[in-house]
């Protein structure tokens, strides 16, 4: 994808629930919503999920990509992330030391006859997918009204 070409969704209320959410890019059409735990009918992820959802797919697609480039004899990967706040003080790595921040863990499976050598190189490039690289860097969101 062109840097210039921005990536653009459409995320609109679906009417028929509280949370409930259509979502669409191109010609794709998804459903989000919250738990019912939280008031929602539980029609479709929620947005974390669909967050998680995108490094995970991110992080698959990019292993296999390196693996094909370099014949690394891998037959499949599997992701499993998860989200979580967690206390700030849990976090050797964080500038502060107060609150909380969001944790992502991303657990990568790799199947097929590769070397430790080859696992290590597939393992460091998942933290090189773009998505991962995004949600790493400084962000800025930029939001305004829109006329109807």
């Amino acid at each position: 994808m062109n840097s210039q070409t921005p990536t653009v969704v459409t995320v609109e209320e679906k009417g028929d629930g509280k949370f409930t959410q259509t979502m669409t890019s191109g010609p794709h059409h998804l459903i989000a919503d919250e738990p019912e735990s939280v008031g929602g009918e539980n029609l479709g992820p929620g947005p974390y999920e669909y967050l998680l959802m995108g490094l995970g797919a991110c992080t698959s697609m990019t292993i296999r990509m390196y693996a094909e480039r370099k014949n690394i004899p891998l037959e499949r990967v599997r992701v499993i992330l998860s989200h979580q706040k967690v206390h700030v003080e849990d976090c050797e790595s964080c500038e502060s030391k107060k609150g909380k921040i969001d944790e992502i863990v991303r657990e990568v499976t790799l199947e097929g006859a590769l070397t430790g050598e080859q696992r290590e190189q597939l393992l460091d490039i998942a933290n090189r997918c773009p998505v991962h690289r995004t949600l790493t860097s400084v962000i800025q969101v930029r939001t305004r009204l829109s006329s109807s």
